[in-house]
């Protein structure tokens, strides 16, 4: 069962935007740095963005500029929102916190090992 559960994905036009949003019932994730990653079919997972404990966030140089990362303590929420987004930007979105178990994912200097199921994200006219 997935301790991390990702929504807001769908189908969007070249252009326009999405507003992913990372929860848990399990996690309190301020606690946690949490990480956004996406795969596309036939091609390996890739780390979009990354937002640390302390605020600091880190992009993928194909999002910057387009993707913002932020926290909602409140609400123990990490969304990703994503403008001007580009057919190469399809993929299944997965969000991710560091620590967990193996198999870990290493990036940003942290070793994600919780994760959700995914929400799909197609960029098409």
């Amino acid at each position: 069962q997935a301790q991390l559960v990702e929504s807001g994905g769908g189908l969007v036009q070249p252009g326009g935007s999405l507003r992913l949003t990372c929860a848990s019932s399990d996690y309190t994730l301020e606690h946690y740095a949490i990480g956004w990653f996406r795969q596309a079919p036939g091609k390996e997972r890739e780390g979009v963005s990354c937002i640390n404990i302390d605020g600091r966030t880190n992009y993928a140089d194909s999002v910057k500029g387009r993707f913002t990362i932020s926290r909602d303590n409140a609400n123990n929420t990490v969304y990703l929102q994503m403008n001007s987004l580009k057919h190469e930007d399809t993929a299944v979105y997965y969000c991710a916190a560091d620590g967990g178990r193996p198999p870990f994912t290493r990036s940003w200097g942290h070793d994600f090992g919780t994760w959700g199921q995914g929400t799909q994200v197609t960029v098409s006219s």
